[in-house]
């Protein structure tokens, strides 16, 4: 049985969105290289069907989702890994799917900080990092806790990308 180039470049997906999100919830650091290697392989993706108008829409989409998270990092508000990973995954969503993508990753991430937010969350993803090997993360700062917003991302992108395959 012969995998094709679809397949393959949704397998490779899946597991560096897996990746960040570990990598994010780990270290609050997304590597430079996971959302390098989505941008890599997305022509392999996108080729399975391919139309320069949808390629062109979906790189658009890609780099304005990248200049205002760009803006969003100067001010603060999102780490650069995040701004990173989350174009390479509007990229992949394309233009049909972007704005799932972005209201699924501010659900889940909202959801997430929520979570982190409550007594037992803080205290079980405390638990989680020190099994990781990682110290907790600081508590004292209340509503200013950082937040491993890859997580919400790879799992929005998961969503949006992966599930139309399979319907």
């Amino acid at each position: 049985m012969m995998i094709d180039a679809r397949t393959l470049a949704l397998t490779l997906f899946a597991a560096v969105m897996a990746i960040a999100a570990f990598e994010d919830f780990r270290r609050l650091v997304i590597p430079n290289l996971l959302p390098l290697l989505l941008c890599a392989a997305w022509p392999a993706y996108f080729a399975a069907a391919p139309s320069w108008s949808s390629a062109l829409a979906a790189v658009g989409g890609a780099l304005a989702v990248f200049l205002c998270g760009a803006i969003l990092f100067a001010r603060g508000y999102l780490g650069g890994g995040d701004v990173k990973l989350l174009s390479a995954a509007a990229l992949w969503a394309g233009p049909a799917g972007l704005p799932t993508l972005l209201l699924l990753t501010a659900v889940l991430g909202g959801g997430l900080a929520l979570f982190l937010l409550m007594p037992f969350g803080g205290q079980l993803a405390a638990s989680a990092r020190l099994m990781l090997g990682q110290p907790p993360l600081p508590s004292a700062r209340g509503l200013a806790m950082p937040v491993p917003y890859g997580v919400a991302i790879a799992g929005a992108a998961l969503i949006v990308v992966i599930s139309p395959t399979f319907g």
